[in-house]
């Protein structure tokens, strides 16, 4: 058999390993399986709405002891309230029916003393200036009490009431309410 260059020989192809994306698919076809619409409206059983930072670490399904359908779930960088998650918070609110927020975020969190030095290496890297802000923080509780502040301001959101702030603990599971 002749191989050239730009094909790669049978045996190479087949053990290259699956990407990450390819077990994503293959775990997805085994829970469809067993998948069961229990005919579920896009509206959150619990009529609220979890503000939270994107880590890995957060388990929050596990952490609040929801279940499939009990809460909308917005995730960023930080979970900090930035313009998009007031868009999301609002479609939720107005939309689909949910009337409380929580949010929360995490103690060794990524945004943590991170600058917007960020946002100029990546000026300089790419040739341009991202449009969005870094939302970085060097105060744990003071950026969620930030993040309240701008929920409870918004003039999109009809219903401000219920807004709590936490942290959450990643080394012990707790979450420590933000007066």
């Amino acid at each position: 058999m002749t191989v050239t260059p730009d094909r790669p020989t049978p045996t190479a192809a087949a053990t290259t390993p699956p990407s990450i994306t390819d077990r994503f698919v293959e775990a997805n076809r085994t829970y469809a399986k067993t998948f069961r619409d229990g005919g579920m409206d896009a509206r959150p059983v619990q009529k609220v709405t979890v503000v939270a930072c994107m880590d890995a670490r957060l388990d929050l399904f596990a952490a609040l002891g929801l279940d499939l359908g009990d809460a909308h779930i917005i995730r960023n960088a930080g979970g900090v309230v930035t313009d998009d998650t007031i868009r999301s918070l609002t479609i939720s609110q107005r939309a689909l029916g949910t009337r409380s927020v929580v949010l929360i975020h995490h103690t060794g969190c990524g945004l943590l003393g991170l600058t917007e030095d960020f946002r100029r290496e990546l000026e300089l890297e790419v040739g341009q200036r991202p449009q969005w802000a870094v939302e970085s923080f060097v105060d744990l509780d003071g950026d969620v009490r930030q993040s309240m502040q701008r929920v409870r301001t918004s003039p999109f959101l009809p219903h401000t009431d219920d807004v709590r702030g936490f942290v959450f603990d990643v080394h012990t599971g707790l979450l420590r309410e933000i007066a």
